[in-house]
């Protein structure tokens, strides 16, 4: 086993321990948050499947994560013109609703367009760097792009635009709602060439 392997073994253990010490989570009503998407289905798709490459896919993600960021939408934890208004009416059981909607759906894999780009970005999401100090994103967001609920999103068959646009957004401080600013601290380490190749890597993953 290498020492990037072991590395990914060891998060993956303190991942499972801390998803077991969690306590359990209210779970929404997915009837409810099917009835409460018809608002969310011009940009996110009425099963969460964006037709808009700027707009993240949501079918199939962890309903932790979902509930978490529209709840740091509300509060401004997480900054977003756009989504602010739309979270800002939300009851914490209509997020959760929703979250629980959303979850259930199926994903709709956009897919890698540039094979070439894909290659190079499935090396440093499975390898990472360690001459920089860079993780393998698959540490914690798994080989199969899954991600582990209730910590790390699904990033699987997200689309291309969106995952660069969000990288480049921790990069920058933009977004700054991630724990213990990890998401920071790896994007800051990101070029942009790279974080093209994750994202059409990532675009066709499943």
């Amino acid at each position: 086993m290498t020492r990037i392997q072991s590395a990914m073994f060891f998060v993956a253990l303190v991942a499972t321990a801390m998803i077991s010490a969690l306590p359990a989570q209210a779970k929404g009503d997915p009837a409810k948050g099917q009835a409460a998407a018809t608002v969310c289905a011009a940009c996110h798709g009425p099963t969460g499947n964006s037709v808009i490459a700027m707009y993240p896919n949501l079918a199939h993600q962890h309903p932790e994560y979902i509930a978490k960021q529209l709840a740091e939408f509300k509060s401004g934890a997480r900054v977003n013109a756009i989504m602010a208004p739309m979270a800002a009416g939300l009851t914490p059981e209509a997020m959760q609703d929703l979250a629980a909607y959303f979850s259930e759906q199926k994903l709709v894999i956009p897919g890698a367009q540039n094979l070439d780009l894909a290659q190079k970005g499935r090396k440093l999401y499975r390898g990472g760097d360690a001459s920089r100090k860079l993780p393998a994103c698959a540490s914690c967001h798994l080989a199969t792009g899954a991600g582990i609920p209730s910590q790390y999103p699904r990033l699987g068959g997200q689309h291309r635009d969106y995952t660069i646009a969000q990288l480049k957004a921790f990069r920058s401080g933009d977004r700054a709602n991630d724990p213990n600013s990890m998401m920071r601290m790896i994007a800051s380490k990101l070029t942009d060439q790279e974080m093209t190749e994750l994202a059409e890597y990532l675009a066709g993953l499943h």
